[in-house]
């Protein structure tokens, strides 16, 4: 089983976590889906992302695990970076990867390129000119890039990553 997750910010420091566990990468639905509000987050902090939404991450994973009832979450795959430059300086993934103990392998999708990685792989998926930007902790770079190549859609962002972003938004 995995997990993907996307967290929509409002104006009025709330936040939306939108969730989305599939059985194997490729599905082209989701065994489960839901959507779990914040009455109030971190306020952004310019290089400390993480502060603001390791805790949605972490508490979509206690939803999964209690509400759920599915206790084995294989990998995690986030919007964004797992690391900010070559030499592992932490991202968000990175960050969860190290609350989880380095037990679950953590996937970052990100939609735009970050002026210090160079080490990203590139997946580029339907007919897009644009790559998506893949990082990983706990896994081989190349093994993720190749897992979210596999994943359901014909379009850039794969099917489930783009139901978590939708989710997000619209809860």
């Amino acid at each position: 089983m995995l997990a993907i997750f996307d967290v929509d910010y409002r104006e009025n420091g709330t936040a939306v976590l939108g969730g989305v566990v599939l059985s194997a990468f490729a599905d082209p639905e989701p065994a489960h889906e839901f959507v779990l509000p914040f009455s109030s987050v971190a306020d952004y902090e310019p290089g400390h992302f993480y502060k603001r939404e390791l805790p949605c991450l972490l508490k979509g994973l206690e939803h999964i695990h209690i509400q759920l009832n599915v206790p084995d979450i294989q990998t995690v795959i986030v919007d964004g970076y797992v690391w900010l430059d070559a030499h592992h300086k932490p991202g968000l993934g990175a960050r969860l990867f190290d609350e989880l103990a380095g037990r679950v392998p953590v996937i970052g999708v990100a939609k735009s390129a970050f002026k210090d990685i160079d080490q990203a792989e590139q997946v580029y998926r339907g007919q897009s000119q644009r790559p998506l930007f893949i990082t990983a902790a706990g896994m081989d770079g190349r093994v993720a890039a190749e897992k979210i190549r596999q994943m359901a859609g014909q379009s850039r962002l794969p099917d489930m990553v783009k139901r978590a972003d939708r989710l997000c938004r619209d809860g």
